[in-house]
């Protein structure tokens, strides 16, 4: 599994890091910071915080996809 997160889009609700707190975190008070590639035993967990995000910011993909660069997120 590959979680992609669109830190534009982002308006650091917090409602992934309490949906997912292993998966998703806040460095310092607004900056996310986010596993992009979760065990895929925290699928269930990862897919409430995507649905939980009031602006849809978190998307899911294949773990076969290339991960994301350091400029699209992922810290």
């Amino acid at each position: 599994m590959r979680l992609v997160v669109d830190l534009n889009r982002c308006q650091s609700y917090g409602q992934c890091v309490y949906a997912a707190p292993a998966v998703f975190r806040f460095h310092g008070e607004e900056a996310l910071e986010y596993d992009y590639a979760p065990d895929p035993g925290r699928r269930r967990e990862v897919e409430r915080a995507a649905a939980a995000c009031p602006v849809q910011a978190i998307g899911l993909g294949r773990a076969t996809e290339p991960a994301p660069s350091a400029g699209e997120g992922a810290r």
